[in-house]
C-alpha cells in the first residue's frame, strides 16, 4: 500500500492576463497527499489552445 501519491486535479477557473484579459481555462494542479489527505501543492499549470503549457505564475486569479 502507497502512502504518499502524486494526484493531478484540472477544474475550470476565471483568470485574468495582461495582454488578454479575462479568460476562462482549464488549470491543472499537482499535489502530494498523503493517505489520500493533501499535503503540498507542487505544480499549477494551464494549457493554451494550441496546446502549449503554460506555468499559472504570470496570470492572476480574477476576484
Amino acid at each position: 500500500m502507497k502512502f504518499i501519491h502524486i494526484k493531478r486535479n484540472t477544474v475550470a477557473e476565471k483568470r485574468f492576463t495582461e495582454k488578454m484579459g479575462m479568460l476562462y481555462t482549464n488549470v491543472t494542479y499537482v499535489k502530494k497527499a498523503f493517505l489520500g489527505i493533501p499535503l503540498k501543492t507542487l505544480h499549477i499549470y494551464r494549457k493554451t489552445y494550441y496546446g502549449k503549457v503554460k506555468s499559472c505564475e504570470d496570470c492572476r486569479i480574477a476576484h
